[in-house]
């Protein structure tokens, strides 16, 4: 059994592979009547797209999305929306290493032992770039929850973060690296080229912030929100781990340090704290949800690594081809798309059971 679907009420299942012709998402139990037209995705798809800098892949891809089902006078049907972006700059050739020998910290091996045979070409479903389905499949969802803005950044890149007395929302949109810490930007510069240049790649933590959330979204035990957004943001290429809050931080404190205390305020209860991240028990509080998620480095590297054949045989490879020396950084739409698909959901369930 395959599983290339996320989410519940609110579903999404992506397709295509790296050098295809073309990937795409299906987005079913989107609500009839919202207003949706390819200019709505398109913006979040150009923050992903790549060969915007020379601190991400080269491969030069405009991302263009096509509306194939769904909408109707430039409004969803309620049907199936079916989402289409053209791959038009493979470069298969670059991957003939690749078809012979396994890269460590890619899914080659994993693959080929599942399936008995592999896509090569870029890794095929394994690629980063099938989340730009996911950036097309996030964009509709956000119609979904007008009331709720998410944001994300760049936290921390090759374990250098970013200051948070510098902390500039404003700034996040003014730099190649999503920072919102301009000096750190600046530091990125040097230490992302510097990896690029050695053939080599770097590690990232992205945060991601959805304010307006209401108070009652997600559900105890098995389908906590908490539990929902970390599902969501694992399935993300690269990425290793996800704090909700404080995260492992919180293991760290007393009680009365990690606990989110409230007092009477004009519309309900107002908290002094958000150690939790926005939920409790596995439902939204109304506070700000907030996560933090860890990209590994890049695994396609010119750096030698050693490895084996298909065959067993002990061998070296370079991966050659163009690939994000830091994954993190393009990760940041990503993340708000899961973020913003997770949420959409949430919303759609939570009016099925309470009204």
């Amino acid at each position: 059994m395959s599983f290339n679907t996320f989410g519940h009420a609110f579903r999404f299942s992506t397709w295509g592979e790296s050098h295809g012709p073309a990937l795409g998402a299906v987005v079913d139990g989107c609500p009839p009547g919202l207003k949706l037209s390819e200019a709505d995705i398109q913006p979040f798809l150009d923050a992903r797209r790549p060969g915007q800098s020379k601190y991400t892949t080269q491969r030069q891809e405009p991302d263009q999305v096509k509306i194939l089902s769904g909408v109707f006078e430039g409004k969803t049907t309620g049907t199936p929306i079916s989402l289409m972006i053209e791959n038009v700059d493979q470069r298969s050739k670059d991957y003939g290493e690749v078809a012979k020998a396994y890269r460590p910290g890619h899914a080659d091996y994993a693959y080929d032992q599942k399936y008995g045979f592999r896509d090569y070409r870029g890794g095929g479903r394994s690629s980063a770039r099938e989340t730009a389905a996911r950036v097309a499949a996030g964009a509709v969802a956000r119609l979904v929850i007008p009331e709720v803005t998410i944001r994300a950044w760049v936290a921390e890149i090759g374990g250098d973060a970013v200051d948070p007395a510098h902390f500039d929302v404003a700034e996040i949109g003014n730099n190649p690296f999503f920072c919102p810490d301009a000096q750190a930007a600046k530091r990125w510069e040097a230490l992302v080229d510097g990896a690029r240049k050695d053939g080599s790649s770097l590690g990232a933590i992205i945060a991601c912030e959805a304010t307006g959330v209401p108070a009652g979204w997600g559900a105890p035990v098995y389908a906590k929100l908490d539990s929902e957004i970390a599902a969501a943001m694992m399935t993300i290429n690269a990425t290793k781990g996800i704090e909700i809050g404080d995260g492992f931080a919180a293991a760290r404190l007393r009680g009365e340090q990690n606990a989110d205390a409230m007092r009477p305020g004009e519309n309900g209860p107002e908290f002094l704290a958000n150690h939790s991240g926005g939920t409790a028990g596995g439902i939204s509080t109304g506070q700000p949800v907030f996560c933090r998620v860890a990209f590994k480095p890049t695994s396609s590297i010119l750096t030698p690594v050693e490895t084996v054949t298909r065959e067993g045989t002990a061998t070296e490879i370079i991966t050659k081809g163009r690939h994000d020396p830091c994954v993190g950084i393009r990760g940041v739409p990503v993340v708000e798309a899961m973020m913003a698909l997770v949420l959409a959901d949430q919303k759609l369930l939570h009016r099925a059971q309470c009204g």
